[in-house]
Formats: structure tokens, sequence, C-alpha cells
């Protein structure tokens, strides 16, 4: 038996590189990758240097000549942009070529479009992809249309032809309504860990850095990891108890990317935001990728756009298992940094020292000897805190240990124990 695989896009892909860059070529490597994380066949690509994009055609008179001929020559399908072009740029192309117009923010769209898999994650998909194509129903003309099918068609969403902006407009403000729902809940959430004072740390990183990878390897959480971009969407969050007896939360965050689309950080914001309210941020690094040091620039100016750059930070060279040597990265942005492989396991100790050093360092240490009247006090010290160390002596229970702040101030003051 024969098996008919699905005809893959063939793609050409466009950039740009502005005077002040000197990453576009790496930029249309890793478009390259995330095309082909979208099912399409890469068959050419086409930079220009320019001091600006054009603003009508993305490129010059000539490229765009030049870009005519190749789509030709390969009988490509369609081309993909490396910036996020405007309504105009998309319908002058269009007019050009006559192919299918696509740029970097669509192509991201339809990947997380694929990935979606809880309410939550699709609500979010949907929003960004309406409000992407609410500004450029236009420009894109046929190309949304779902006979058309390939790159940009995936997800929700109707025939082009079929949806004018009144209805977008209705639909993005339905979804707006079930997003603020699902903010209220992830609130609701925050607040009931807050009051279990466990502490949250929030895995962050590049895409395809190993951060499931190492959440699987802690937790045995079973997360998609695959080889790919954007391989988890859905955050997962998980206990996990540190060496030291500490139990905390990890929680699993949607990787960063250059250029990361404005519409998708709006849509994605009350996931994104776990960063913002987690006690400690883990940074997982791909350590064997040569543009390993943007990778890590894009990663702290998405933190600080969700207002998290305040946050301690551990960042984990991650593929250790990778590359060779005394190879010695730093990240000086970081309270600490670790040396790990999250597939193999080696170094994740060491990495979790790292995490109780610095929650400790969040904690008041205390040494005392409580009468044995107060033992609920010691059970409200193993809750919350770390014990160091416990002795039943004569005069009662000696202990030392690192609390948070509030539990300190029950433990001094509070005579009922804490109750």
């Amino acid at each position: 038996m024969y098996e008919t695989a699905e005809k893959k896009e063939r793609v050409i892909l466009v950039g740009v590189s502005l005077a002040d860059s000197d990453d576009a070529e790496q930029s249309l490597d890793e478009l390259e990758e995330l095309a082909c994380t979208a099912g399409a066949l890469c068959v050419g690509r086409i930079l220009q240097k320019r001091e600006q994009m054009h603003p009508a055609t993305y490129l010059g008179r000539g490229k765009t000549e030049e870009l005519k001929e190749l789509i030709w020559e390969t009988q490509a399908d369609g081309i993909i942009c490396d910036d996020e072009l405007s309504p105009a740029q998309i319908g002058n192309l269009k007019d050009e070529l006559d192919v299918k117009i696509m740029d970097r923010t669509l192509l991201i769209l339809d990947i997380f479009a694929a990935r979606a898999s809880t309410s939550e994650g699709k609500i979010q998909v949907e929003l960004a992809q309406l409000r992407y194509r609410q500004s450029r129903l236009t420009g894109l003309g046929t190309s949304l249309s779902r006979l058309g099918g390939g790159i940009g068609t995936r997800g929700p969403g109707e025939k082009k032809l079929e949806m004018d902006r009144r209805l977008i407009k209705g639909r993005i403000s339905q979804l707006t309504k079930e997003l603020k729902e699902v903010k209220r809940h992830r609130q609701l959430t925050r607040e009931s860990r807050a009051r279990s004072r466990i502490p949250v740390i929030a895995i962050v990183g590049y895409t395809n850095a190993g951060k499931s990878t190492l959440l699987n390897y802690l937790t045995g959480a079973g997360i998609l990891a695959e080889d790919k971009l954007f391989a988890t969407l859905d955050p997962t969050t998980r206990n996990l108890k540190l060496p030291g007896g500490q139990e905390v939360l990890l929680t699993d965050t949607v990787g960063f990317i250059r250029k990361l689309p404005h519409h998708l950080i709006e849509a994605f914001k009350s996931t994104l935001e776990e960063t913002k309210y987690a006690d400690l941020l883990l940074h997982v690094v791909d350590a064997s990728n040569p543009q390993m040091d943007q990778q890590m620039h894009v990663v702290y100016e998405t933190l600080r756009e969700l207002e998290a750059s305040d946050k301690p930070v551990i960042t984990a060279f991650n593929k250790r298992d990778r590359f060779e040597g005394e190879y010695a990265p730093r990240d000086f942005q970081a309270e600490r940094t670790a040396f790990i492989s999250a597939k193999t396991g080696e170094g994740v100790d060491a990495l979790l020292s790292c995490v109780e050093d610095v929650l400790r360092e969040q904690k008041v240490e205390i040494e005392q000897i409580y009468p044995y009247s107060d033992a609920g006090k010691i059970q409200l010290i193993r809750k919350y805190g770390e014990l160091e160390k416990e002795e039943y002596t004569q005069d009662g229970i000696y202990v030392r240990a690192y609390v948070p702040v509030d539990v300190y101030g029950k433990l001094t003051h509070d005579p009922s124990g804490g109750k």
C-alpha cells in the first residue's frame, strides 16, 4: 500500500538586513526552522541590505524582481518575510509576485494554533490570530481562505470571504470576555499558592532550550519534549521536593523567540505573567547553540517587557552532553549558574543546590530552643520553611532553620504557635 504524504508548501524566505543589525542571517536560519516546524519546505532565500525596509514592498525594486525570478525557478507556492508586514506591503507584494505572502508573525501564530491543546491556549491563539487578521483582511486576500490550505489557515477562523470586520470585532469581544474569566481563575490559583507559602519557580528560556525536558526529568511530568520550536505551548505546574526537603512548585512557560509578535504577548499575558508572580526564575539556555548570547538577550528583553526583570535568576546552561572540553559560558545577570544536561541528568543536583541557596537567601535564619509546649511551631517550620537541625534537649527542642519573613513573625511573637 502506498501512503500519500501531504504536499508541503514550497516557500522562499525573505529578509532585510538593516544597517544596525548583524544577525539577519541567523534570523533567517531561525525562520527556516519555524517554517519546517509549520510543515513547509524552504526552496530558497533572499536577503537584502537596506537602510530601512521599503514601506511599500518590504524589498527594493531590484530585489523584488530577483525574487520574482527565484519564485519561477523554484516553483515556490509563497514567500515568508522575516518581519511583520503592513497590510499595504502584503497587498503590493501579492500584486507583484502573484503567490501567497506570509510573514514571521503569521508563521508563529500558525505554529501556536497547531500546538494549542487546552481551552485557554486555544482562546489565546484565536484572539492573537483575529487581531492580526483584523487589520489585514484586504492585504491577505484569498491567502487566508480555508480552501487554500497551508500555513496561516490552521486553528480557529473561517474562510476569508465569510469573515468581515464586524464579525471579527464581535468574536474578539467574546474571546476577550472569556480570557478575562481565565485570568480571574489564574489569579485565584496564584492567591491560593501565595497562602500556601510554597515557593513558585518559573522555568523560562528561548524556545527549544530544553525547559520541558528539565521539568520532565525533575518531576516526571510527561510533557511533550520534542526537538522543535514551540513544542510546549500550554504551561504545566508540578510539585518538586528539593534535596533539603522543601517543597516548591515548578511552572513550565511558553518559550521566547526573537521578534515575538506583539499580538501574542498581549494574548498570552495571563500565561506569561506566571513569570511576574514567581519567587524565582530558572533560565534554561541551550549552551550548544551558536546563537546562545543573542537568545539570552531576547529572554531578558522579554522578561523586561513582562515586568519580571526584578526576579532572582538561576541560569542553567543546558545540553552539556553536546559540547566537550572546558567550555564555561557566563551570565552576569544571574544570581547563580549551573551546567546541566536535562536529558541525562548531569549537573541537576548542583542546580537544585543553587535553587535551595537562592530560596534560602529570601528567608530569615532562626536558631532557638522552643519549650515542648510550643511543638506546634516546629510543625509550622516544617511546613513553610527549611529545617536544618532539630534536637530534643532537657530544656526543649533546639531548632536551626530558615523560614519566610511572615512565618518568622509568628514563630517569635505568636504564643499560639501560628494556629
